[in-house]
């Protein structure tokens, strides 16, 4: 059976990722408060914005702007997308 955790994003109870993204604090944050569905959604938010911005990973503050971008989405408050992007109905 797979773990469950309450979404910060969705606000309901969804199936949690396997694993913490990333090392620490903040991996276990979103480990802890964030589905698989709302990490995968960001996955692809984040890959628009690298593509379209043609932000380095390498760049220190590239990477700030991408964590604040993702604090944001997560928080469901208005974040960078992707200009001309038209998401799904």
């Amino acid at each position: 059976m797979s773990r469950t955790v309450f979404c910060r994003k969705y606000q309901e109870e969804l199936p949690g990722l396997a694993t913490p993204p990333y090392p620490g604090a903040k991996g276990k944050d979103i480990f802890d408060n964030v589905s698989q569905k709302a990490w995968q959604e960001w996955q692809q938010q984040q890959t628009m914005l690298i593509n379209e911005k043609q932000l380095s990973m390498m760049d220190a503050e590239h990477r700030r702007y991408l964590q604040a971008e993702m604090e944001k989405f997560f928080a469901n408050e208005d974040h960078d997308k992707a200009e001309g992007f038209v998401p799904q109905e």
